[in-house]
């Protein structure tokens, strides 16, 4: 826009600095959320029950054992996510073809460099198999297949999906099992806290008097309206990157690839989901980093009738 004959120019990348300066609020208030919800159930309401005995004693017991069950496996996901390197560019990557993109084109082209990153002669546009090379101007560095530069992270994360605030890192081809899985224990815990605490948010409302201190009652009030909210918002984020896994996608190639009508890398289902969710922890083990290339976020299983197909 201009004002006064001065040209001011809005960026918004601008503001990336500031996110990242978010990292251990972000943390602290997701803690203090959890803190809320446990008090609530733990301290407050069901905790004390186990002493009145009979079937409210029994169901207290069960409700606590599957609150601390998928509390215990929420913490171990979140933590995973924000301390698991989402994968970058290993230094002095060169790949032989980009396979994303159809155009031909050779990498002693300017973009590239010049000719300290020449290829070998036989590699030409008449060479059907090699395909142009994506490259980072920020990073200065070539881009592995479904890489993208994070302004917020400042480098190029493997199979990016997005960067998350709450999780204060990039979700990419290494810790993104383990953000789904936090999405999928978080939905789980955040409704068994609203249906645990529905019936003593509903006695606010009642005539009858309430037992308890005017702390216990207030926390009791804001983990249920805290849940609740919580459960309803991450629905829908579990809903879509389920339908993301479901097609072997990410955030970032669902919006590039709205005109494509096939997705190169959908190799069905199954095995879609396999390469993400091959165990319902936040871990991998060595054999399953043997077998899934996907994880090393360099290269990815995919259509050998759709390789040559640019998305």
């Amino acid at each position: 826009m201009q004002r006064s004959g001065i040209i001011m120019a809005w960026n918004v990348f601008k503001f990336c600095t500031a996110l990242r300066g978010l990292g251990s609020v972000m943390i602290l208030l997701v803690l203090a959320i959890v803190g809320v919800t446990y008090y609530a159930i733990v301290i407050t309401n069901y905790g004390p029950a186990l002493q009145s005995g009979g079937l409210e004693a029994a169901l207290a017991f069960f409700i606590l054992i599957l609150f601390h069950a998928l509390l215990g496996m929420l913490l171990w996901s979140y933590f995973a996510v924000v301390l698991t390197d989402p994968g970058g560019v290993p230094p002095n990557w060169r790949p032989n073809t980009d396979e994303e993109r159809g155009e031909t084109l050779p990498l002693t082209c300017p973009e590239f460099g010049g000719p300290g990153l020449s290829l070998q002669p036989q590699m030409t546009l008449k060479d059907p198999s090699y395909s142009r090379i994506r490259y980072c101007r920020k990073c200065n560095q070539m881009k592995p297949p479904r890489c993208h530069h994070c302004s917020v992270c400042g480098r190029c994360i493997l199979k990016m999906d997005h960067h998350c605030v709450w999780v204060v890192n990039c979700v990419g081809a290494r810790n993104y099992k383990f953000f789904l899985l936090f999405l999928f224990y978080t939905f789980f815990e955040t409704t068994l806290v609203t249906i645990a605490l529905l019936p003593h948010f509903i006695a606010f409302f009642s005539e009858d008097e309430i037992s308890g201190t005017p702390g216990s009652l207030a926390t009791t009030f804001l983990g249920f309206v805290l849940n609740l909210a919580f459960a309803l918002s991450v629905l829908g984020f579990l809903i879509m990157h389920i339908s993301l896994v479901a097609g072997n996608t990410t955030t970032i190639e669902a919006y590039e690839k709205k005109t494509t009508p096939k997705w190169r890398y959908d190799l069905g289902r199954k095995r879609n989901f396999e390469q993400k969710l091959y165990w319902l922890i936040p871990a991998y083990f060595e054999e399953d980093l043997r077998r899934m290339s996907a994880l090393h976020g360099l290269e990815y299983p995919s259509k050998p009738d759709l390789d040559a197909e640019e998305f």
